[in-house]
């Protein structure tokens, strides 16, 4: 930045700028040293050694970290300031990407504080090279992202206020119709919010595994609620591929926050360590220390797989489950059965939790299916005791042996569409098969199901299938 006393000074009388003058007193506002800039800045900045150790920060990070300068400086690393959960994308993702493009904008990572407190925080970076392209070290810029969180309690807050504007409503007649019109173009607003924010919770395709085909479902019980399953599938390298399927405890905002730690938490993971109990135990440690440690217990259930396909068209299945229903196993000979892993206890709610793992191997033409509760706790009766339950699940599956994933899943959500009002909860369905033939018919029919615009509305099933790109699928929140 220049400085005002650089520029040539006229011989007398106020300096002009574009032909008029300029109140000496005004450009003295703007005599700022870039010292004072840097240290005074309304975001954080530090630059690192190219292993991460802090060589300069500025008096604005230290203060939101409540730390002095020389505890950082040459002393800690910038990995070091990090929560857990940041140090290890930090690891895994953030160190590796900058080293390779030598820049990175506005990732999301939790800083922590010397009192112990989590800073939500926004942080670039870039790679700092010398004359003949060697890296010296690295630029970081931080800016606080704790906007974030006020937002998701905005969002709450215009939630109740619709509910109020309805109950209101309901006093008389004349202003039940505009209070009615206002209270749906809240729900409207809100609505097309929540979609922002679920679909961010998701991931838009799934990528198409060699030797496999996959479908998935995601049935949303209410349009104005964010939900709280999600599913994932990715590659780990080594011809492997990863994949997750579960439902956080709760809704709302707070379900949401939930939901992207764990996705986030079980894809860094599964590149750490992609053993099945070692990404679970991972999250586990995630989530305590983030919620329940803190006086606010939060945990999900969750089932995180490893797919390992052989030459010879079979594919070996090595999960782990944390108090999720079991996967359902369906043999190209009709059986249908459930992979059991007993013993698995829900993720989060304790400090240290066992898991157990489980393997099976799918032959051409047999399905793994993954499911929430959503599907087996749906009522099929008059009185709230009557479920579909793993019996009906079995009973489903005996009738569709020889589906193919698509197919499978297709018509699981016809079955959804079928429960009405039994239905109250979200639901994901996630179905992996090996192919019963090598190169499956490019005719072969859609297996997408049309969404309803009504509340409890499922949205389209769609599949990745060997060679195929994935195909989007529609949501609706809850």
């Amino acid at each position: 930045m220049c400085r005002t006393d650089s520029l040539s000074e006229p011989p007398e009388g106020n300096r002009r700028r574009g032909g008029e003058d300029v109140d000496p007193a005004f450009t003295a506002l703007l005599e700022d040293s870039v010292e004072d800039l840097y240290e005074s800045a309304p975001c954080g900045y530090l630059s690192t050694l190219m292993d991460g150790t802090v060589a300069k920060v500025n008096g604005t990070l230290l203060d939101w970290l409540g730390l002095r300068r020389a505890d950082l400086v040459g002393r800690r690393r910038f990995a070091d300031l990090l929560t857990v959960g940041g140090r290890m994308y930090h690891e895994t993702h953030f160190a590796p990407l900058l080293r390779m493009q030598g820049e990175l904008r506005g990732v999301a990572l939790e800083m922590k504080t010397a009192e112990g407190r989590r800073i939500p925080v926004l942080v670039s970076s870039s790679v700092k090279h010398g004359s003949e392209g060697e890296p010296l070290l690295i630029r970081t810029t931080v800016v606080d992202a704790s906007d974030r969180r006020a937002y998701e309690e905005e969002l709450l807050r215009r939630r109740q206020d619709a509910e109020r504007a309805r109950e209101e409503a309901e006093r008389t007649r004349a202003e039940a119709e505009e209070a009615r019109r206002q209270a749906e173009a809240d729900r409207e607003r809100l609505a097309d919010a929540l979609a922002v924010l679920q679909k961010s919770l998701l991931p838009d395709t799934l990528p198409a595994v060699p030797g496999l085909e996959t479908a998935v479902h995601y049935h949303a019980a209410s349009p104005d609620q964010l939900g709280g399953d999600f599913y994932d599938l990715f590659a780990i390298g080594g011809g492997r591929w990863a994949f997750f399927l579960g439902d956080v405890c709760g809704k709302g905002p707070q379900a949401a926050a939930l939901t992207s730690l764990t996705r986030y938490t079980l894809r860094a993971a599964a590149q750490h360590d992609p053993e099945p109990r070692a990404a679970l135990t991972a999250l586990n440690t995630a989530l305590h220390e983030r919620y329940t440690a803190g006086g606010d217990p939060r945990y999900c259930t969750c089932v995180f797989g490893i797919l390992e396909p052989g030459g010879d068209g079979r594919t070996t299945v090595r999960l782990a489950s944390g108090g999720h229903p079991p996967a359902l196993v369906m043999r190209a000979d009709g059986r249908a059965e459930f992979l059991h892993t007993p013993g698995g206890l829900l993720v989060g709610a304790l400090p240290t939790a066992p898991f157990t793992s489980a393997t099976t191997t799918l032959a051409p033409g047999d399905t793994l299916l993954l499911y929430t509760d959503g599907l087996t706790e749906a009522r099929t009766g008059p009185t709230r005791h009557t479920l579909f339950g793993e019996d009906g699940l079995l009973d489903f599956a005996a009738e569709h042996t020889s589906a193919a994933p698509r197919t499978l899943i297709a018509a699981l959500a016809e079955l959804l569409r079928g429960l009405g009002d039994g239905l109250n909860d979200d639901t994901a369905l996630f179905a992996i098969g090996a192919p019963a033939s090598e190169a499956p018919s490019s005719e072969a029919p859609s297996s997408e199901v049309p969404a309803s615009q009504a509340p409890g509305s499922q949205a389209p099933a769609f599949e990745a299938r060997p060679g195929d790109p994935a195909h989007p699928a529609t949501r609706h929140p809850r």
